[in-house]
């Protein structure tokens, strides 16, 4: 279910709705229910038929002509009263202005700006008439105006010295942008002086060349206040400006031949100054934005060459001499680690074959001890047989005993030789020991051992590996050796 809305709720959509569809409407009626009250307003209302629209024409909008706004002419015969106190019922007028809804009676009517007697020369047609003229010569074509400047540090701004427009253009451009240079160019923007004023002004800021824009502005006022606007001098002069030109006349409902010609049409004085100058706290935030964009990207790239220093770093070791050093003293501590374990369980192995011996002639003894006690019994038994045997009986003990003796001597040197031998095996293995014993190890610039003088050639680079060091030299010359002397040396 749609929210209820209050009678004040739709006067004003109501409202919002036809000032927004009629901005600004030419309307042709007889003049009916005209009244003047002491106010000074004029009420009225234009009727065709069985259709009515009622009228408000306020007195601030009541104005004497001096000239025909749409030509320019001076009237021979003076200026004319505004038709706002001579129009009758009954008179055919063609009014200017807004529609609107007045809440108070919830009834839509217009707001007059301008009026004129119908068949005198209409305001309205004139306008449209020079519209069309100029549309057709291509004034207004969008394809020939230039885009405006951004930010621009020196403006030319076109106005009356002393009206509202400067001031709140003034006021706004102080609080935008990062400051800017204006100069003023003072000319009338009513009566009959405002448009050849208006065309000097135009031309002598193009001559000068100094500006980076030119605004042209004016506050708002009736339709006849702002009719110096719509004069086609001044349209030709924004035409051929060899500036970029921006417009603010009036309010946002008011539109001018002046605004169709220029490159840009602001809705008001202050638009003009809001459209050149970005509010300064976005500037700023802008500003901030670009610096973390701007750290985002160093930082991005200061990860992307890290990046690469490490790829290269790595690259550099691996394909460094001092890489190939290290695998090969890895290669060397390994060859030395498995030959350290060979020879423990060498050792091992030979300590469990001498314990293995020892145990043997640990029994052995372990028998002999049987054997003697046996013998004492025996002795014992025997000692009464006769003394000559008894001695016998001893003297062979004592000769077995002798020749169990030298036996496990003979077993414990030959154990003992057969360790010699090994630890002398063990010698001969070690790689470092030849280096000890003054022999030296050559290598060739690519670190293989050199074997024969055809591996080298004169101007290669080559190293000798002693027992404290290291020797790194080039070859100056290669000499080989016939075999039958080498195997004589």
């Amino acid at each position: 279910m749609d929210a209820i809305l209050s009678v004040r709720q739709v006067t004003e959509r109501l409202r919002q709705t036809v000032e927004s569809r009629f901005p600004y409407v030419w309307v042709q009626g007889e003049v009916t229910n005209l009244s003047r009250p002491s106010s000074g307003h004029v009420y009225f209302s234009l009727k065709e038929d069985d259709a009515l629209l009622n009228c408000v024409w306020f007195k601030r909008q009541q104005k004497d002509e001096a000239f025909d706004p749409l030509t320019g002419e001076v009237w021979e015969d003076g200026p004319r009263p505004s038709l706002a106190r001579t129009m009758e019922n009954g008179q055919t007028l063609v009014c200017a202005g807004r529609l609107t809804v007045y809440g108070a009676r919830g009834q839509y009517q217009m707001i007059v700006d301008l009026a004129q007697a119908a068949g005198l020369g209409l305001w309205h047609q004139e306008f449209e008439a020079l519209k069309r003229r100029l549309a057709a010569e291509g004034l207004f074509d969008a394809a020939r105006k230039r885009p405006l400047p951004r930010e621009p540090r020196r403006v030319a701004v076109i106005t009356a010295p002393s009206g509202a427009a400067i001031r709140d253009f003034i006021r706004i451009s102080s609080t935008r942008g990062l400051g800017a240079e204006i100069r003023i160019h003072p000319v009338p923007v009513q009566g009959e002086d405002a448009p050849p004023r208006i065309v000097e002004a135009l031309e002598e800021v193009g001559r000068e060349g100094w500006a980076e824009v030119v605004v042209l502005i004016r506050g708002g006022g009736s339709v006849q206040d702002l009719w110096a606007f719509n004069d086609e001098r001044v349209a030709r002069a924004v035409y051929r400006c060899p500036i970029p030109v921006l417009t603010g006349i009036g309010h946002e409902i008011d539109h001018s031949i002046t605004d169709f010609t220029a490159d840009y049409a602001a809705a008001t004085p202050s638009h003009t100054a809001q459209i050149l100058w970005q509010e300064r706290h976005v500037l700023a935030q802008h500003v901030d934005g670009l610096e973390t964009a701007l750290q985002n990207a160093l930082d991005r790239r200061l990860n992307e060459l890290s990046l690469r220093l490490r790829h290269a770093a790595r690259a550099l070791d691996l394909l460094s001499p001092r890489e190939r050093l290290r695998a090969q003293s890895e290669r060397l501590d390994d060859a030395t680690r498995r030959m350290q374990a060979g020879l423990n369980a060498l050792l091992e192995k030979r300590a469990r074959t001498l314990e293995t011996l020892l145990s043997g002639l640990r029994d052995q003894k372990g028998r002999l001890d049987a054997r003697e006690a046996e013998l004492e019994r025996l002795a014992l038994r025997l000692r009464g047989a006769g003394e000559a045997r008894l001695q016998r009986a001893q003297a062979q003990a004592e000769r077995a005993q002798a020749a169990l003796l030298p036996l496990g001597r003979m077993i414990g040197l030959a154990e003992e030789r057969s360790l010699t031998r090994l630890e002398l095996r063990l010698q001969t293995l070690d790689p470092f020991e030849p280096l000890r014993r003054g022999y030296a190890v050559a290598f060739d610039d690519e670190g293989r051992i050199l074997r024969s003088v055809s591996d080298t050639a004169p101007g290669r680079m080559f190293s000798v590996t002693l027992a404290d060091g290291r020797v790194v030299g080039s070859v100056t010359a290669v000499t080989p050796e016939p075999p039958d002397k080498s195997s004589r040396s």
